[in-house]
């Protein structure tokens, strides 16, 4: 049964190489990455697939930048070309990124059974354009594999029989567990200079926190606050740090004091400074599941959540973008008070072998 892994920005690789890795001790399996090139900086790409122990890719389409629109077409485009050159049993896709939603409607199109991992997770919330993309990819899936039980009454609300949804937990925990021993390794604390000490990790990159100057400017107030209390380390997004220079904010964000900006960083690295975190503030939705599993304290810097369990019964707490829940919340973790939490059902590693079981069965 030949197989093709999409992956297209960095998140997924975090989620398909437990999934890759698997399928590579079934005989009757032939799996093939795909690597569409949505975040196209080559460096990073060979970073994470190193870190993560992923092969090189079988098939880089490179599609680069562009709108959402210009780079779901042109992976469209190119994936088509793919598909009819291999001829698969199956298009396994991961996540919500514009590759997930391009390579369904390609392989939709041409007939060909898809596999979503991450299936049922709803923000409720349009402007996103992940929605949009969870959306397209769950109507058009054979399989939809969900990591929360939340997504299991998603799907049912929505119509997707129940032969379809499998419930087999979190890809992102098989690679965090798989690697944590690893990334105690990394040299980046010493080499940011933040071993034995406190500090804050922010990742900050959406459209809403980051491409309205007053927002962003509010959010660099915010770590201003927070730097006279704990040393601030911030992996800058490329978005970001455009933003900051289209804003002519670099000397504001310069003054601020015990803020470390980077460059974007590799996995083993993020994962070393995420676990001896005092607190993580971000916007993304991997990390409030990383965060929640680890234990570490998450103030999510937006309004709503398409992952509510990291809330619910996780470590994550929704503030949006308002500068004194941020430092309040802040405030209550240094103190010793943030919100205790537990790890979700089937949370456990062994997501990928149940996600691999059940296609090698079932296909």
């Amino acid at each position: 049964m030949k197989i093709l892994n999409i992956v297209g920005a960095r998140p997924n690789f975090m989620k398909i190489a437990p999934i890759h890795r698997e399928m590579g001790k079934y005989p009757g399996l032939k799996p093939l990455l795909i690597h569409t090139g949505q975040h196209y900086d080559k460096k990073m790409s060979k970073l994470f697939f190193q870190d993560l122990l992923l092969p090189e890719p079988d098939i880089y389409l490179g599609v680069g930048s562009g709108t959402h629109t210009e780079q779901t077409a042109r992976i469209m485009l190119d994936f088509e070309k793919v598909m009819e050159e291999q001829k698969p049993d199956l298009v396994l896709v991961v996540g919500d990124v514009n590759s997930t939603a391009a390579c369904s409607l390609v392989a939709a199109k041409m007939q060909t059974k898809i596999a979503h991992v991450e299936a049922g997770l709803r923000s409720f919330d349009r402007t996103m354009p992940e929605e949009i993309n969870r959306m397209i990819t769950d109507a058009l899936s054979d399989f939809l594999f969900v990591t929360e039980k939340s997504g299991l009454e998603n799907l049912k609300n929505e119509g997707i029989p129940d032969n379809k949804v499998f419930f087999t937990g979190n890809v992102m925990i098989d690679s965090l567990k798989f690697f944590l021993e690893k990334a105690r390794e990394s040299s980046i604390l010493s080499d940011l200079q933040v071993n034995g000490s406190p500090f804050a990790l922010v990742t900050l990159h959406r459209p809403s926190n980051v491409d309205v100057k007053e927002n962003l400017e509010n959010l660099f107030y915010t770590f201003s606050v927070i730097g006279k209390e704990v040393k601030i380390v911030f992996p800058m997004h490329p978005r970001t740090k455009k933003m900051i220079d289209t804003f002519d904010l670099e000397n504001y964000v310069a003054s601020i004091e015990n803020l470390i900006i980077t460059d974007p960083i590799g996995y083993l690295d993020f994962m070393q400074l995420m676990q001896n975190a005092r607190l993580i503030l971000t916007d993304s939705g991997g990390i409030q599941e990383e965060t929640t599993y680890l234990g570490i304290p998450c103030i999510t810097i937006r309004e709503n959540t398409e992952r509510p369990i990291t809330v619910d019964i996780g470590t994550n707490v929704l503030v949006g973008p308002k500068a004194d829940r941020i430092i309040h919340e802040t405030e209550k973790i240094i103190s010793g008070n943030g919100k205790k939490g537990k790890i979700p059902e089937l949370w456990d590693g062994n997501a990928a072998e149940r996600i691999v079981k059940i296609l090698s069965e079932d296909l």
